[in-house]
């Protein structure tokens, strides 16, 4: 068989599995560079604050580089606006958030700090003072509305939809997420806001195309070899036929 794989046929049908192969092996080296750039970290500056109009637009969604960013936001804390959330942890113990509304060129939900005590929560909204603020802190998304909060008459979420309905003047622009103050108000904790980390895991689509094409250039060998024995096999046939006819 071998002798007959030899031959400048079949040796010109294995330079073309060869190349075949080549272009495969190329396309499996792609997709799993895809794969790998994919599960790389991109450090971000997040611990810097900016303008907050540099990362966030009113009325929009918090994008990706913008979630977890210190920011930076000018405006006047607005009295009656104060919403107590329950079931907020810092540093594992469960306490209560203060949030309120601060009005610049668009409205910002701001969580002012956190305590322990219902009380203090109560006290701290009642005592929001019309005083200009710059909230320096950082920025994350709003949550979903906790159903479970209407039944029990409680507010568990840190929801940008319903502080706007409580606020006394339902604001026409709005930024949609909120920002934990990194200096806490009216004598409340500060908040626990840890530095986002990103988890990344490796894109095994691609990784299971990079296999795929790698197989493909295995193929490409089987099906010269397939093809040089099956015209080794018939070779052999009819030499069969032959002897036998003589």
């Amino acid at each position: 068989m071998w002798k007959l794989a030899r031959t400048p046929r079949w040796i010109g049908a294995l330079v073309f599995a060869f190349a075949v192969a080549a272009i495969f092996a190329l396309l499996g080296q792609w997709q799993l560079a895809r794969a790998i750039e994919s599960g790389t970290v991109i450090e971000r500056q997040t611990e810097t604050a900016v303008p907050l109009e540099s990362v966030a637009k009113p009325l929009a969604a918090v994008e990706s580089e913008a979630g977890g960013q210190k920011v930076s936001y000018d405006g006047t804390l607005v009295p009656g606006s104060g919403v107590v959330l329950e079931g907020r942890y810092n540093g594992g113990v469960k306490g209560y958030w203060v949030v309120a509304e601060l009005q610049g060129e668009s409205a910002l939900a701001v969580a002012l700090g956190w305590t322990d005590d219902p009380d203090a929560a109560a006290s701290a909204i009642a005592r929001i003072p019309a005083t200009t603020l710059t909230a320096t802190g950082r920025y994350l998304p709003t949550e979903p509305p906790n159903e479970d909060d209407f039944e029990n008459g409680v507010q568990t979420a840190a929801s940008v939809s319903a502080f706007v309905n409580q606020w006394p003047e339902p604001p026409t622009s709005v930024y949609g997420g909120y920002v934990v103050l990194d200096e806490p108000q009216l004598g409340l904790d500060a908040i626990d806001s840890p530095v986002p980390t990103t988890d990344v895991t490796l894109n095994w689509l691609n990784v299971f195309y990079a296999i795929e094409w790698v197989v493909f250039a295995g193929l490409a060998f089987f099906m010269w070899y397939r093809l040089v024995k099956d015209a080794y096999e018939r070779q052999l046939e009819e030499a069969e036929e032959l002897a036998h006819l003589n």
